[in-house]
C-alpha cells in the first residue's frame, strides 16, 4: 500500500482518522490505516464530473472576442458542450491518486495584438481515461491588407477581428466541447469583431458596420445541487456602433476603449476592444460528485466541499488532488 502524500488534508471529517466506509458485499477492510483507525473500502466506485477549461482572451485593434473554455459533463444525463450527449462517469479505485488541473484564462491582447488561448482543465489518474477540457480560442485582431482574420480554434472558437478589406472567419470549436466563433465585419473604415463561441451557441457574426458580435451562450449544470451556467463566449469590439455583449455563463463584454474579462471559474471568454486592451478569459473549474458513503476526505488544492442529498461535491477552483 502506497504511503499517503504528506500534504494531503482531510475535508469534512471530525478527526484525522479516516472513518470506516460501510462496504457492501464486495467491501474489504485494511486495519491500522491512520492512527489506530480502520477503513472499509467500497471499491471501485463512480465519480461524476464537470470540467470547464479557461476561456480565451479577447483581442485589441477592432478585435474578436475570446471563446469560452471547453465544457465536458457526465452528471445526470446533462448535455456536454456543443449540444452533445452526456459523457460516461469515471470509476475510481481506492488508494489511487486522481489529479485535478484547473485551466487559467488567456490574457487579453494589447491594442495591436490578438488574445491568448485559455489553458486546459484536466482530471486524470490510474485506471481512468484522462478527461481534458480544451482551453478557449483566442480572439483575433484586425487583419492586414488582403488577408482573412482566422482566429484560434479551442474548446470554443474565438471571434475574428474586423478588416478594412475582407471579413475574417472565427475559430472552430472542439467536438463535444464548444461552438465556433463569429465572423468580423469589414466595411471601409468601420471594422469590428465577431463574438466568441460558447458551450451551447456559436459566437454571433458582427451584424453590421461598426457593431460587434455577441458571445455565444454557455450551458447550465446542476452538479452542485443548483443550476449554474458556465462557458459563455465574449463579445466582439464595436467601432462607431455597439460592441457585443458577453454570452450567458461568464462571457465578457466587448468595448471600444476597454473590454470586460470573462468571469472567474466559469471559463467565460474575454471581450474584444477597438482601441484598448482585450479582456482576459475567465479561469475554469473542475467539479467532482460522488456518494458520501464513498468520499474519503483526502484532498489537496482546498476544494470547496458540500453535500446534496446522499452525495458529496468537490468544487476545485485551483489545481489539486483527490485520493480515492
Amino acid at each position: 500500500m502506497r504511503d499517503l502524500k504528506t500534504n494531503l488534508t482531510t475535508s469534512g471529517k471530525g478527526s484525522t482518522n479516516i472513518q470506516p466506509r460501510r462496504g457492501k458485499s464486495f467491501g474489504y477492510q485494511v486495519l491500522g490505516f491512520g492512527s489506530g483507525g480502520s477503513r472499509v473500502f467500497q471499491d471501485p466506485y463512480v465519480v461524476t464530473y464537470l470540467a470547464v477549461a479557461g476561456g480565451g482572451g479577447g483581442a485589441g485593434n477592432y478585435g474578436g472576442a475570446g471563446g469560452a473554455g471547453g465544457y465536458l459533463n457526465s452528471y445526470a444525463s446533462e448535455s456536454s458542450g456543443a449540444n452533445s450527449a452526456s459523457l460516461t462517469a469515471v470509476t475510481v479505485t481506492s488508494l489511487e491518486d486522481y489529479t485535478v488541473t484547473v485551466g487559467l484564462g488567456g490574457a487579453g491582447g494589447a491594442a495591436s495584438t490578438r488574445g491568448d488561448q485559455g489553458s486546459n482543465s484536466v482530471f486524470s489518474g490510474d485506471n481512468i481515461s484522462t478527461i481534458t477540457a480544451i482551453g478557449g480560442g483566442y480572439g483575433q485582431k484586425a487583419d492586414g491588407v488582403g488577408g482573412i482574420g482566422g482566429s484560434g480554434g479551442g474548446g470554443c472558437g474565438g471571434g475574428s477581428g474586423g478588416s478594412n478589406y475582407k471579413n475574417g472567419e472565427g475559430g472552430v470549436g472542439t467536438a463535444n466541447q464548444g461552438m465556433k466563433g463569429g465572423w468580423g465585419w469589414s466595411s471601409g473604415s468601420q471594422p469590428c469583431g465577431g463574438g466568441g463561441g460558447g458551450a451551447t451557441a456559436v459566437g454571433v457574426d458582427a451584424p453590421s458596420a461598426g457593431n460587434g458580435g455577441t458571445g455565444g451562450n454557455g450551458l447550465s449544470s446542476s452538479i452542485t445541487g443548483s443550476g449554474t451556467t458556465r462557458a459563455g463566449g465574449g463579445g466582439g469590439a464595436g467601432y462607431t456602433g455597439t460592441s457585443g455583449s458577453g454570452g450567458s455563463g461568464g462571457g465578457g463584454a466587448g468595448g471600444y476603449n476597454s473590454a470586460t474579462a470573462g468571469t472567474a471559474n466559469t471559463g467565460g471568454g474575454g471581450g474584444g476592444t477597438g482601441a484598448g486592451e482585450g479582456g482576459a478569459g475567465g479561469s475554469g473549474v473542475v467539479i467532482l460528485r460522488m456518494a458520501t458513503a464513498n468520499y474519503t476526505g483526502l484532498t489537496t488544492g482546498s476544494p470547496t466541499v458540500s453535500t446534496s442529498g446522499a452525495d458529496t461535491i468537490l468544487v476545485y477552483t485551483g489545481s489539486g488532488l483527490y485520493k480515492a
